[in-house]
């Protein structure tokens, strides 16, 4: 590292330790202690509501292992990229340093809160379809362990390094480590089929376009500001330890606000999707279906499912012995594999479990009174019918009103499959708000110091800011998983580079050697932790 990246710019560094108290610590350890008999209480609340008395001792312990290092992975992504939202405050004098990160994780609290839950799915679907699937086998405990720790071991790394990297691509990495690590392992030993190639084609293009757009855009936003705004207070750096013109002020504050509640209802759902497939594979009963649909619902469901069978028989391969609901999902399950499931004999199996599903749920009149040795069953034959009709896009081999009828299918399907408790949200919420508080110096002295050659601005910190905020916020509305990280720190480095400041390209090159090896780092780690869990469970 050269003495340029060392060597804080012209302006000074911001005491980081201002404001911090023994009483402090002592409140965000008791919060800690509080979130954590939280979680156990809604596990043991919602079993019992189900009436089931409780699991196994070592299925209990397991479950508990795992939410802990989900929740983990949730706090260390708070203190790595919500660093990047409080830099541009703490740099201009905006805030306290103590302040600006309490403040951020309050904002991304209420983000997590306030999510849509659409992005946590769209991280799932990356996943190997058997073992979304079987997630209480052995294989699904491995997978879970496997990419969790991966992501966590690569977060950490590069955060003792001072690097900003993203958690999303070092999650997604880990994903398709497991993904390739699972194949490899399977009968036919092909890597290619282990992943979801749409869904990853999706997500990497969010991901890579989060640098870009965070360059550009707020490079762009810059100039216009310089253009548009003649006040030369704006385009100045802080004097010692001033604060900026009260305009300033609220408007570098309201940015890092929008960052921190966008991040927290972006970056906080990645971790649910996860969690619920650790709650799916430990109590099914209580987690596979979604229960809180109301009895109401359950006749139109009952109908749609029915039309639904009726659409996919009168396109189906004409046969002499329908096949049964186990070899059904089972030939679902090959054709997912391979993405290939628009076929007349695959109509035929999709026709056999949306009829199953109509069964099971019209004989029991609603969701949550359908017992718990049919369960998993039932959540299998929604997740496939919901998978393929997803899968198939708008077929030709389909009308009009027979797509409109599948797509209503679909929607009713992932409402009873893929759904999120209040407590998992406010878990999360906790984790990531309270590792906001933790550890968020090394990056915030990269961001505020190492990029660029000179001392940030005030418009330069606003600009940078406002974009990501844009950015993610648009990305939340779409259900795709983008880069705090990526999209701020290149938004600094954009400001840097229009207002003729220089850039610090020991510091540029290391976050893009990051942004570089993460992708196959997490594959790598990810990948070699699920052969071992594989042995191990």
């Amino acid at each position: 590292m050269s003495d340029t990246m060392l060597s804080p710019p012209v302006g000074g560094r911001p005491n980081m330790r201002k404001g911090e108290h023994q009483a402090f610590r002592m409140f965000f350890l008791g919060v800690i202690a509080a979130a954590l008999a939280f979680v156990g209480y809604s596990v043991l609340a919602d079993l019992h509501a189900v009436g089931t008395s409780g699991i196994a001792t070592g299925a209990f312990a397991l479950l508990a292992l795992a939410l802990l290092i989900a929740l983990g992975f949730e706090f260390v992504n708070g203190f790595h990229d919500t660093a990047n939202a409080v830099a541009t405050v703490i740099y201009t004098n905006s805030l306290p340093p103590l302040v600006a990160v309490v403040w951020s994780g309050m904002w991304n609290l209420l983000g997590v809160l306030t999510s849509s839950g659409a992005v946590a799915y769209s991280v799932v679907t990356l996943l190997p379809v058997e073992l979304i699937l079987q997630v209480g086998s052995g294989a699904g405990h491995a997978m879970i362990f496997a990419l969790l720790l991966s992501a966590i071991v690569w977060n950490l790394a590069t955060w003792a390094l001072g690097i900003p990297n993203s958690s999303s691509h070092a999650l997604v990495g880990s994903i398709l480590g497991v993904g390739f690590a699972n194949q490899l392992m399977s009968p036919s030993g092909s890597a290619l089929y282990g992943v979801d190639w749409t869904q990853v084609k999706k997500v990497f293009s969010a991901l890579l376009f989060s640098p870009l757009c965070g360059f550009i855009l707020a490079a762009g936003l810059f100039m216009v500001l310089r253009v548009v705004v003649r006040n030369a207070a704006l385009y100045r750096a802080p004097e010692g330890d001033a604060p900026p013109p009260l305009w300033i002020r609220s408007l570098l504050i309201g940015t890092c606000t929008g960052v921190s509640f966008f991040h927290g209802s972006n970056d906080g759902q990645k971790g649910m999707g996860l969690i619920m497939l650790i709650l799916i594979g430990a109590a099914p009963t209580a987690y596979a279906l979604n229960r809180a649909m109301p009895d109401s619902m359950m006749p139109g469901f009952v109908e749609t499912a029915q039309q639904a069978s009726h659409v996919f028989e009168s396109h189906a391969q004409p046969m002499l012995q329908q096949p049964t609901a186990e070899q059904a999902r089972a030939q679902v399950t090959d054709a997912l594999r391979v993405k290939s499931v628009d076929r007349p004999e695959v109509y035929g199996a999709l026709s056999v479990l949306s009829a199953d599903i109509a069964q099971a749920v019209g004989g029991y009149h609603s969701l949550h009174e359908i017992p718990a040795a049919t369960v998993p069953n039932v959540r299998t034959d929604m997740y496939l019918v919901a998978e393929a009709i997803h899968n198939m896009g708008k077929s030709a081999t389909f009308t009009k009103a027979e797509d409109g009828q599948l797509a209503q299918f679909m929607k009713q399907l992932n409402a009873g499959t893929r759904f999120i408790p209040v407590w998992v949200k406010i878990a999360v919420a906790l984790a990531l708000g309270l590792g906001t508080m933790v550890g968020w110096k090394r990056i915030v002295v990269t961001v505020g110091e190492k990029i660029g050659k000179s001392h940030l601005t005030y418009a330069q910190g606003a600009s940078a800011e406002f974009v990501a905020m844009g950015t993610i916020g648009l990305a939340e509305g779409y259900g795709l998983p983008v880069s705090t990280t990526h999209i701020l720190s290149s938004g600094v480095a954009g400001t840097m580079a229009a207002g003729g400041g220089g850039l610090q390209w020991g510091t540029l090159r290391a976050m893009g050697m990051a942004w570089i090896t993460t992708l196959p780092a997490a594959m790598l780690i990810s990948g070699v932790l699920y052969v071992v869990f594989r042995h191990i469970f």
